[in-house]
């Protein structure tokens, strides 16, 4: 599902516009793709969305700008220790990989914080842990790990078959949820071995987890579901998304009702009850 590019400069530029240059986001789908989502915590923007080319500020009419230097992020989210804190990975515009990457301004800037083993990585699935912002994961032929914010970085294991997706759980740093072709796994050791948990043999798009344990997944055919633990019974939520399949989740994290995703399509999608019901972001309630 995630179709690397590897544009030089001068051609991603072209194709996306100076850094200042607003658009909007029916404009962007047609030039990008995304690979993440975040509520923003700071400053006037409503969503931030990490795409092949730069990550862009959304505001709630859904006005989309550019705010980072134009480069590939395949793997994103948020530090949830840090307001104005970013994790990110993929490549930087003339090729190659990026390794772990940082950023403290809000995304404006990135730094490289660590090759990563074998690197430098391309964590096309990463996730940080709510219960321990230290211990973060991602996936690079085999799962890595780090305790310490990305500085170094350990294989815990081989991840679940036909890996899609992978989200930390909410309240304990060494659990982490798989989202993948045959189902959802969960891994209560940080990533060494695995256990399936639910939906054998049905491909899972999405799976997304909040602070307080809750835990989301898109399932083909059955669409979006929760669960209030690893142990819990999955219950539906909504299967009114026609051909869309709902890929990255965001949970605002001042209001865990508020929900935002984005589909294989590029929609970006909201829902301000919970995942009941959903519509396109910046259109009127």
């Amino acid at each position: 599902m995630n179709t690397t590019l590897r544009l030089t400069g001068a051609i991603a530029a072209a194709l996306i516009g100076t850094a200042s240059a607003a658009t909007t986001l029916a404009d962007l789908a047609t030039r990008t793709h995304y690979h993440g989502i975040a509520f923003a915590r700071a400053g006037s923007a409503e969503l931030l969305l990490a795409t092949h080319h730069g990550l862009f500020a959304v505001d709630s009419a859904g006005e989309a700008t550019r705010i980072s230097p134009v480069q590939d992020y395949m793997g994103f989210a948020p530090d949830p220790a840090d307001p104005l804190g970013y994790f990110a990975s993929g490549h930087p515009a003339a090729g190659g990989n990026s390794g772990f990457l940082a950023s403290g301004d809000g995304g404006t800037t990135w730094t490289q914080v660590a090759e990563g083993v074998d690197g430098p990585v391309d964590f096309h699935q990463m996730t940080v842990s709510a219960a321990d912002p230290r211990t973060i994961y991602g996936s690079y032929g085999a799962v890595q790990v780090s305790h310490d914010a990305g500085k170094t970085w350990a294989v815990a294991g081989a991840p679940p078959p036909k890996l899609i997706a992978l989200a930390a759980a909410g309240t304990t740093a060494d659990q982490v949820y798989a989202a993948t072709e045959s189902g959802v796994y969960l891994s209560s050791d940080a990533g060494i071995s695995w256990k399936p948990l639910a939906f054998a043999g049905a491909v899972v798009s999405l799976v997304e987890a909040a602070a307080d344990g809750t835990v989301y997944v898109f399932v083909l055919g059955q669409g979006l579901l929760r669960a209030d633990a690893p142990t819990a019974e999955f219950v539906p939520l909504s299967n009114d998304f026609g051909q869309m399949v709902p890929l990255h989740m965001a949970i605002d994290p001042e209001d865990a009702r508020h929900l935002a995703l984005t589909t294989q399509s590029n929609d970006v999608l909201e829902s301000r009850d919970g995942g009941r019901s959903w519509q396109a972001f910046g259109a009127s309630p």
